[in-house]
């Protein structure tokens, strides 16, 4: 087994279970502030400790269960337009800015369109739509969903010619405390949908990112003293910047190099 993904099931199954219910109830955060790290398992280990230690105050982190499972395989689909319109917006830090992708969740088979827009505050804001049997993520329905979306946060239309850009596939656990969620990855492989390559992230990473309202979560604190720093390294921007390096230098490069040894 894949390093990473060991140790966030191991931390996964350490931990008290939490429903799904009680993950919207405690700590939905569809408008939030993300901060992604790349953590090496060892660290992680202990990070993962500290949180669903049952003696912390307030009680632990605990992690997300549906039927019995705690940690899931998951597929995301970017779309992007043929100018990868919305990546370079990522890559250059221009505002307004979006991110479309299908996000399935592959234990259940259920799935999501889902956009991200940021709200002038410094959050994300995700909007989702479910998706069921043949629905095709971008059809008469999901253009319009895009389309209120895109006007209500920036007063702008949906760009022309958006398209399948980049597949990611990879195994998360989910850790929660009021107010605060962890998102931990593992055994990332992303897939350019224009030639078919691939490349896998370093498996002794785990993608950590921690997601609130406002201040910094517990786990940032504890990231910054054992000394790993934010790199904000996000799939979609990360996954294209390892695959086609002919796209320019990314403003996050060494952490991307780090993330994709391989590429």
């Amino acid at each position: 087994m894949i390093p990473a993904v060991r140790a966030i099931g191991r931390a996964a199954l350490a931990a008290r279970p939490l429903s799904l219910d009680e993950l919207n109830t405690r700590a939905e955060l569809l408008a939030r502030r993300d901060r992604g790290y790349l953590v090496p398992v060892e660290v992680f280990a202990d990070l993962a400790a500290l949180l669903t230690d049952p003696r912390r105050p307030g009680g632990p982190f605990r992690a997300l269960s549906v039927n019995g499972r705690r940690w899931f395989g998951y597929r995301s689909t970017y779309y992007d337009t043929a100018d990868l319109r919305s990546y370079h917006d990522h890559r250059q830090g221009l505002r307004p800015r979006h991110r479309i992708r299908e996000r399935l969740y592959r234990d259940t088979g259920q799935r999501q369109l889902e956009i991200e827009v940021g709200n002038g505050r410094g959050e994300t804001v995700k909007h989702r739509r479910r998706l069921t049997g043949d629905d095709q993520v971008l059809d008469a329905a999901g253009r319009g969903f895009l389309a209120g979306v895109l006007s209500r946060a920036y007063g702008v239309a949906p760009p022309d010619g958006l398209r399948p850009s980049l597949v990611t596939h990879y195994q998360r656990a989910t850790f929660v405390a009021d107010g605060q969620r962890v998102t931990c990855d593992a055994g990332l492989v992303v897939r350019d949908v224009s030639d078919g390559r691939t490349v896998r992230a370093d498996g002794g990473l785990v993608l950590v990112e921690t997601k609130t309202r406002g201040a910094l979560t517990e786990a940032d604190r504890v990231l910054d003293r054992f000394g790993v720093r934010v790199s904000d390294v996000t799939q979609y921007c990360a996954g294209l910047a390892a695959l086609r390096p002919e796209l320019g230098a990314h403003r996050r490069a060494a952490a991307v190099r780090e993330a994709f040894p391989g590429a």
